[in-house]
């Protein structure tokens, strides 16, 4: 299994309606995606300073299905009209489980 972790650090004028539509749009993805295995995002709790404000995890049964989901038409719309506006940082990495 592959697991796909991204933090994201939102710019300081995203609003939380802003922040709600990426989250919806996320929100839409799962069930589009075969191959997917676990999806999970939210905010950060805010429990320690200097953290990223945004985490998306999602597990894959293999390399085959992340590219997929990263390529998916509806992935890049979602990053590129909802989360990409309002990101003043992104990172990723993909490990193997």
């Amino acid at each position: 299994m592959i697991r796909h972790v991204v933090v994201i650090t939102w710019t300081p004028e995203a609003t939380a309606e802003r922040k709600q539509q990426a989250s919806d749009g996320l929100a839409t993805l799962p069930a589009l995606m075969s191959g997917l295995r676990n999806y999970v995002f939210g905010p950060d709790l805010g429990v320690n300073e200097g953290n990223a404000d945004f985490a998306i995890v999602a597990d894959f049964d293999d390399a085959d299905s992340y590219l997929a989901y990263r390529d998916h038409p509806a992935h890049v719309d979602v990053v590129k009209r909802s989360i990409a506006p309002i990101s003043s940082q992104r990172r990723a990495v993909q490990f193997e489980l």
